[in-house]
């Protein structure tokens, strides 16, 4: 069995982690190792250069190395006829709520009001907001929304919502549906939580219309795609004050550009899409599972739907 793997990251986690979970499989490195193309039985991908995959015409299946597979997705050459099948990992879970929980106490608790009167050495306290109060408001309801909703649910946040393509009967989570659920969505949402993939659909959904569909003072957090937002429109919201601040790990393009207005708006928090991070180990668990399905005449878990892109 051969397995290539086609990533700018460092292999040799990788490699280690095959070994470890994968002992019967040969692990190769695009781009270092001689590799017939007729030979390759798996491939673990991330930004793979277009037209690379189309070569591997008698591979099983394609495992995406993380969560979203827009990158693939616009490749015209891709692979169809086999298995794209995007990472579902509990450690990408776990991180993603981490960075969720982290940013809505953050805002919850007023912490970047007392980060600007730190810098001013002003002491003024301000009383806390009861969370059963506080308005969540979850884009996207996949894997990775409902682990960080359940976690914030969790914390005493009873007023919690999603919005979703299709419907979801989550306890303690009301459900918003499709196009005409999405403005009764914002204007209940005090702390907006972006976790959507980027589709046809979701490309410039929140916009200088959608922004002003949440209440005054709202926050935003985006941890999904960069191309969800239409950035002169998010910007124009903060720079007023209708969007009290925002946390941003997803940009288009990244790296974020040195002179992009971001850098300087003071109600901006910025990280290098680092919101989870992907883990060989932990990864190549999930791989190996993928794979003996397939060897056991079944799909693998998560294959991606082309239609919906996700």
């Amino acid at each position: 069995m051969n397995i290539l793997y086609i990533c700018n990251d460092d292999s040799k986690p990788w490699q280690k982690a095959v070994h470890r979970h994968i002992p019967e499989a040969e692990f190769l490195v695009w781009g270092e190792d001689v590799v017939e193309a007729e030979s390759v039985d798996y491939v673990l991908a991330w930004n793979p250069p277009p037209g690379v995959l189309a070569t591997f015409t008698k591979a099983k299946a394609i495992f995406v190395l993380g969560a979203g597979v827009d990158a693939l997705l616009r490749d015209p050459t891709l692979p169809t006829h086999m298995p794209i099948v995007r990472l579902v990992d509990p450690r990408l879970s776990s991180g993603m709520t981490e960075y969720i929980v982290h940013w809505v106490l953050h805002f919850h608790r007023s912490m970047h009001v007392y980060a600007r009167q730190q810098t001013a050495r002003q002491w003024v306290q301000y009383e806390n907001t009861n969370p059963a109060k506080r308005r969540i408001g979850f884009l996207g309801l996949g894997e990775l929304g409902q682990d960080a909703a359940h976690a914030v649910l969790m914390l005493g946040f009873e007023n919690i919502a999603g919005w979703t393509r299709t419907p979801k009967d989550l306890p303690g989570i009301e459900s918003f549906v499709g196009a005409q659920g999405l403005d009764g969505f914002l204007a209940r949402t005090d702390i907006l939580v972006c976790l959507l993939p980027h589709t046809k659909d979701t490309e410039g959904l929140l916009n200088a219309v959608t922004l002003a569909k949440l209440p005054q003072g709202a926050f935003v957090i985006n941890a999904g795609r960069g191309s969800l937002v239409v950035e002169a429109d998010m910007i124009e919201a903060l720079n007023s004050g209708h969007i009290e601040a925002a946390a941003f790990d997803v940009f288009t393009p990244e790296p974020l550009p040195q002179d992009h207005p971001y850098w300087t708006l003071g109600n901006v928090f910025i990280t290098p899409h680092i919101a989870s991070l992907t883990t060989a180990d932990s990864a190549t668990q999930v791989v190996a599972k993928g794979i003996q399905a397939i060897i056991d005449g079944d799909l693998p878990d998560n294959v991606v739907d082309l239609t919906n892109g996700y």
